[in-house]
């Protein structure tokens, strides 16, 4: 039977300490906050102006009180089980020998005497009490204990409490003994369960590795199951939504794991499909809303999921999301940049073109969102996810599907192939501004760390919209390479493709690793065809030209095939 606690305080104290706990009792005893309990008893006129501060020794006796208080509890409990009269008042007391552990927050140097003094097995024990209002209480105390102001403000005296309470099962118990016991309709067990994830959230910040735990002990396939869970959004579905988002994130294994005995991806795609036609009502549902993007991208990482999201139907959510220009469409524009990748995005990149997907892309492609459109992505990250996905597109694609993109560009007086170099010289700025600052502000990187910055900031998206401007001017009409040669007169004085692009494709061969060999060939193929095309026109050369075009198309169906086998 759970009993609220509060009902009788008032009964079993004597008037000066009757008003103290009339002030706890106005914010939930329960789970009210820990600094507003702290702050009540603070400003208590009643207290002791000589209270004695907190230090070993006073760690050490409310380690013992709080002991002797749940044994007490539990002897009375054992002793009285039918009437419950007669245990309420050493539940009262052991209610606020929880309350008092608070204190020992504010002084995290002590959280090595605590856990010598077995605090994490009381804790353990209480999570386990029959009553839910302990239950909240004690997981109220680890979520102040474990805050994550003070986690990072004290790690070598927090370590012992977060490394102790992992090797006591601590994520085990708030899966069986919590979450499976709590739910939202009742207020005070919501708010437990939001200490809950509190926690958890604190315990991944200084434990990163703490992700493999949640999956080996159930926590993993709670969160998913409560982010994804066709119910009333609530700020507890908010929080399972962030931590599945963190775990996949984290970890390879729950990558594995999503669609290990469950379809984790089809729960993904469901919970996204409600915001197909109507956007979230609230800023924190919109929140919720990215998690199980970020979740569902995280996941994608697994080139096996991309053939998962392709069973689900995962492209056609996408399209229709792209389609109805909710607040979900940027969501779907960076799944799908995931889903396409290069090199394991095949199977997708063929069936969006068979789909007419490039209905919907291009007209992304050829304008971008304004910023204050759009509040959940930048400009440029819309045009890295269009470019990318175009590329992708053109590298990954059968020989016909393939031919259907390279179309596209010649459309309407080749505006695409205008798009392309307006975007490259933007991007092209961008990263010259950015080297620019770097070369003021006299910073030094090295090789690696200077690559990465520069990828972050304009080189990723740039070299992108280089491979597509290249194949576009390589292997589509005559119209489009002119198009793009009189653009780059016109705005720089220098009408050299190879000139403009050769710098970019040199410097992506530098950066590819041993394992991107079909890559590697196709960039190397690439410069080699417009140098030759620099060249002029010759028998020769256009004979080249054509085999070479051919050798373009043959060498990504080579690609397929490889991967294919692959998998």
């Amino acid at each position: 039977m759970s009993l609220d606690v509060r009902d009788i305080l008032s009964l079993n104290e004597p008037a000066a300490k009757r008003q103290k706990t009339e002030n706890i009792q106005s914010m939930s005893t329960a789970n009210s906050d820990a600094k507003e309990i702290l702050a009540a008893l603070e400003n208590d006129e009643t207290l002791e102006e000589d209270e004695e501060e907190m230090d070993e020794s006073a760690v050490k006796k409310l380690c013992i009180q709080l002991d002797k208080k749940l044994k007490k509890n539990q002897e009375m409990r054992v002793k009285h089980a039918g009437d419950p009269e007669k245990f309420m008042a050493s539940e009262i007391d052991l209610n606020m020998a929880v309350q008092e552990m608070h204190a020992v927050a504010t002084q995290p140097s002590l959280y090595g005497k605590m856990v010598d003094m077995g605090i994490v097995q009381i804790i353990i024990h209480l999570l386990a009490h029959e009553n839910t209002d302990i239950v909240g209480s004690s997981v109220h105390l680890l979520q102040e204990l474990c805050d994550i102001e003070i986690l990072s403000e004290n790690d070598e005296s927090v370590a012992v409490l977060i490394d102790e309470l992992l090797n006591n099962r601590i994520i085990e118990h708030f899966v069986t003994q919590v979450l499976s016991r709590l739910n939202n309709v009742d207020k005070d067990e919501e708010e437990a369960i939001h200490s809950v994830f509190s926690t958890m959230e604190s315990i991944l910040d200084f434990r990163p590795e703490a992700a493999e735990i949640c999956i080996e002990q159930g926590l993993f396939v709670e969160l998913m199951n409560r982010a994804t869970l066709k119910s009333v959004f609530d700020p507890n579905k908010l929080y399972a939504s962030q931590l599945l988002s963190v775990i996949l994130q984290t970890s390879e294994n729950a990558k594995a794991k999503l669609v290990e005995k469950k379809d984790g991806i089809d729960f993904l795609l469901r919970a996204l499909a409600s915001y197909k036609r109507k956007d979230p009502a609230t800023a924190d549902e919109t929140e919720h809303m990215e998690n199980l993007f970020d979740a569902l991208c995280a996941a994608l990482l697994r080139k096996e999921n991309r053939l998962v999201f392709l069973k689900d139907e995962g492209n056609e959510l996408m399209y229709l999301m792209l389609k109805e220009k909710k607040a979900s469409r940027e969501g779907a524009l960076r799944v799908l940049s995931y889903v396409t990748a290069v090199p394991d995005g095949v199977e997708n990149c063929d069936h969006f073109v068979e789909m007419f997907g490039l209905r919907v892309i291009f007209p992304l492609f050829m304008k971008t969102p304004s910023k204050a459109k759009r509040k959940d992505t930048t400009p440029i990250e819309h045009e890295e996810h269009v470019c990318s996905i175009i590329e992708a597109l053109l590298y990954s694609c059968s020989s016909d599907n393939r031919k259907r993109v390279l179309s596209k560009f010649d459309e309407n007086d080749c505006e695409k192939v205008e798009r392309l170099v307006e975007l490259f010289l933007s991007h092209s700025d961008r990263l010259r501004r950015y080297m620019n600052r770097m070369k003021k502000q006299g910073i030094q990187m090295d090789d690696d760390e200077l690559h990465t910055e520069r990828l972050n900031n304009g080189f990723y998206t740039l070299s992108k919209i280089a491979l597509i401007l290249a194949d576009v001017c390589l292997s589509s009409y005559f119209t489009c390479k002119e198009k793009a040669s009189n653009l780059f007169r016109m705005k720089t004085k220098n009408p050299s493709i190879k000139a403009h692009l050769e710098p970019i494709l040199l410097e992506m061969l530098e950066n590819l690793g041993e394992e991107a060999k079909n890559q590697r060939e196709r960039i190397e193929l690439i410069i080699s065809q417009l140098k030759i095309q620099e060249e002029g026109p010759s028998m020769e050369n256009d004979e080249e030209y054509g085999s070479s075009s051919e050798h373009v198309s043959e060498s990504n169906d080579d690609a397929v095939v490889e991967i294919d086998n692959s998998q």
